[in-house]
């Protein structure tokens, strides 16, 4: 529970002004770097690391959360304005927030997603505070059956995300699946590289990412003058947004699930944002009582995604607090600021500076507060894109990509892969199969395979291993009861399809 003596002498430490005046540039530098696609909120916390070895530890740390923070909202404004997600953590905000900014709903569909990244924040904050030392001694006990498990829900995600028929879902995902591993296996045989030195390491995720949903839909809107082209729609108004967030805080159910999913899942090494936004919008969707509006402009997906992706990052710095382990990319360049400082994480560094892990987290609660300023203006100011002409706007956001990927990769590898997704992506949107299958299978294809090798090495091929792993047998449950509803409406739709059938027949 709560330390209330650390506590109190956390707020001497956050009462000097070096710990703030720091916080804002973060801030902006994140939403920035996470707008534009190719560019990450590893990237930008990257880039900046330098920078904080002339601070102090606190500052320096709250400097680089601000980044991650920011840059946690800053991927939902291309997803849901040009259905392009600024990072791997967007992916499902674009599922409804697009469907809702081609309805002429994109300044609720901002305003939404910035409250929703705000709450869930400071869910995973306040969630960290509340059980970092516990949740601490938990991590330690997942083995890699644990991560398999995980990572083959990241899988089954696809059945649920699917709307076109099962066929073509699963077809789809496989097709993830199989791009995933390309390059070398983790047992180190070569793979699906055609003797192409440059696919060693195998296909580049987010260049991939952005041909399947960019480019892909970049392809799409040739030939048409404005992505909403009644005039009046394209009017950004202040209004609209402050009644987005007023929308998300009337659903404080599907925040708050969001939320909790995104500590969870963030706290598990390896995983993060990128599957906690596609699992909470899977829940979302399986709970909710009109499924059928997700993918089409459903407040509750886009609350779903947001939340569980900003919450995330407090799950990761449980991860990174009490194991001294990056969560995923953004916390393993917190760990080099670690380092740079001479600080160590870990169950120790909780057990001799309570006082700072509680500065550290009051201290991004309080970013909280300052994204929703700084993020409306960064989205009255981003609104602004419906306004573009497309004659304009498509050249210029296709070789803004295509340098992002030529970034990431250093080589011709990610602009190919841009072009070559983009293209195998536009064909499978002409014949209704769904893409974002196929971007979840290779996010968590690569995963899957990994640990399902050391699963293998440390069982001795043995699959009665798994009895003896509760944590396992726990997850494999709540597995198959997320399944569920799934297969009893996919069971339904075939008796209402055959009773038609028989119908048509009858007559």
């Amino acid at each position: 529970m709560i330390n209330f003596e650390a506590l109190q002498s956390a707020t001497d430490l956050l009462a000097v002004p070096s710990a703030w005046w720091v916080v804002p540039p973060g801030l902006f530098i994140g939403l920035l770097f996470g707008a534009i696609p190719g560019l990450s909120i590893s990237v930008a916390m990257a880039v900046f690391l330098p920078a904080t070895m002339y601070m102090d530890f606190l500052p320096a740390i709250l400097f680089l959360t601000a980044i991650f923070t920011g840059g946690g909202f800053g991927g939902a404004v291309p997803a849901i304005l040009l259905n392009i997600p600024g990072t791997s953590s967007a992916v499902s905000t674009a599922f409804d927030g697009y469907p809702m900014s081609r309805q002429g709903r994109h300044g609720q569909a901002l305003g939404i997603g910035l409250m929703s990244s705000v709450l869930g924040t400071i869910i995973g904050y306040l969630l960290l505070m509340l059980t970092v030392e516990s949740v601490s001694r938990w991590v330690l006990k997942l083995g890699p059956t644990e991560m398999l498990v995980v990572a083959i829900w990241g899988v089954t995600l696809i059945a649920v995300l699917n709307d076109s028929s099962v066929t073509k879902g699963i077809s789809a995902g496989v097709l993830g699946i199989l791009i995933s591993t390309i390059g070398y296996s983790d047992a180190g045989q070569m793979r699906g590289t055609f003797g192409s030195m440059y696919l060693l390491d195998g296909i580049p995720a987010i260049p991939a990412l952005i041909g399947f949903f960019a480019a892909s839909e970049l392809f799409n809107l040739v030939g048409r003058n404005y992505i909403l082209e009644d005039e009046k729609l394209r009017v950004v108004r202040f209004g609209s947004i402050v009644e987005g967030m007023q929308m998300a805080l009337r659903h404080p159910l599907q925040v708050g699930r969001g939320g909790f999913l995104g500590v969870v899942i963030g706290a598990i090494p390896g995983v993060g944002a990128s599957i906690a936004n596609l699992a909470a919008y899977s829940v979302a969707k399986q709970r909710s009582k009109h499924p059928e509006e997700f993918g089409k402009g459903s407040t509750s997906g886009l609350i779903a995604s947001e939340s569980a992706n900003s919450s995330s990052e407090g799950g990761s710095m449980v991860t990174l607090l009490a194991l001294g382990l990056p969560g995923g990319a953004g916390t393993a360049v917190l760990l080099g600021a670690f380092a740079l400082h001479n600080v160590t994480g870990g169950p120790r560094f909780i057990a001799d500076n309570t006082d700072l892990v509680y500065a550290l987290i009051l201290g991004n609660l309080a970013q909280a507060a300052m994204l929703l300023l700084l993020g409306t203006g960064f989205v009255l100011l981003a609104g602004f894109v419906v306004k573009l002409s497309l004659k304009h706007m498509i050249p210029i956001v296709m070789v803004l990509s295509i340098v992002g990927s030529y970034a990431i990769t250093g080589n011709m590898v990610g602009p190919i892969t841009v072009v070559v997704t983009g293209i195998l992506g536009w064909l499978m949107r002409r014949y209704d199969y769904p893409v974002a299958a196929t971007v979840v299978g290779l996010l968590v294809g690569s995963m899957a395979e990994g640990e399902l090798v050391r699963s293998v090495q440390i069982s001795g091929g043995d699959p009665t291993f798994v009895a003896g792993r509760p944590i396992t047998l726990v997850l494999i449950a709540l597995l198959l009861l997320s399944l569920t509803p799934r297969f009893f409406a996919y069971l339904k739709s075939r008796r209402q399809a055959r009773h038609v059938h028989a119908s048509a027949s009858g007559s």
